[in-house]
């Protein structure tokens, strides 16, 4: 990450989710190149390690305790985001659950619930708190997966809640125009705590490098400059759109 730009001087982002893997690599990013970062996910000591961590490279972090699904948190991180910097210039919407291996019509109901609730809802009322506070130039990057284009058998509900969010992008985007631009990073395979299984079975790493074209797994990185990009002024003519980072996975034509 040598040469790394500062597109975010002076900016304030609130990141989901994002005390470890693809949120904390997007925080990470966002920080060296100068945003003030608002951490958060479900416990206290994990949002400490990671403030702790991004400090430690010379990042302005502040964390707070947020699970999506649980409206206090919700309005507590923005309010202590305004609290603390007076505003808000992007929000990167990250947190995902993926509780089951189910096939769709065997997924029980408080299942396919929490799959809704923090995969597509969360995000939105996330956005419906924050959306008083965007001003002119503010920037929404919502975090989908290369799985929104083909639900794989053993992720299919997983796969269809991010179909989902491919058209809330869409949505938004008309919604949130023009102060506000609404984009979507559709991550193909990436190995984080979240992916274990991509890390311990080799035959199935094995295989979805096989499906890449790049012949590799994503990295963290790989994502963190993705969100980076479309939630700078770099892509300042760009909205409603959906960058897919799966090294030529199939997505679409």
């Amino acid at each position: 990450m040598e040469k790394i730009g500062k597109r975010f001087e002076g900016k304030v982002a609130i990141v989901t989710a994002s005390t470890q893997g693809i949120g904390f690599g997007i925080a990470e990013r966002l920080g060296l190149e100068g945003a003030s970062v608002v951490v958060s996910s479900r416990r206290q000591k994990n949002v400490d390690a990671a403030v702790e961590k991004l400090k430690a490279r010379g990042i302005k972090a502040f964390g707070v305790v947020c699970h999506v699904s649980n409206a206090q948190q919700r309005k507590n991180l923005i309010e202590q985001t305004l609290q603390k910097y007076g505003k808000i210039d992007v929000i990167v919407s990250n947190a995902a659950a993926n509780p089951a291996v189910d096939t769709i019509l065997e997924t029980k109901e408080p299942v396919l619930d929490k799959l809704w609730e923090i995969n597509v809802k969360a995000s939105i009322l996330v956005l419906q708190e924050a959306g008083p506070h965007l001003k002119k130039g503010s920037s929404v990057v919502l975090i989908s997966s290369i799985a929104a284009y083909h639900p794989p058998a053993a992720l299919a509900m997983y796969g269809v809640t991010k179909t989902a969010l491919l058209g809330l992008t869409k949505a938004l985007a008309a919604e949130m125009a023009p102060n506000t631009r609404v984009n979507c990073v559709a991550p193909g395979f990436v190995p984080t705590h979240f992916a274990a299984f991509l890390t311990t079975d080799e035959s199935m790493k094995k295989g979805l490098e096989e499906k890449t074209l790049l012949n590799r797994l994503g990295t963290t990185q790989d994502m963190a400059a993705a969100a980076a990009y479309l939630a700078s002024d770099d892509a300042s003519y760009v909205t409603g759109e959906i960058l897919v980072v799966a090294g030529g996975m199939p997505s679409r034509l």
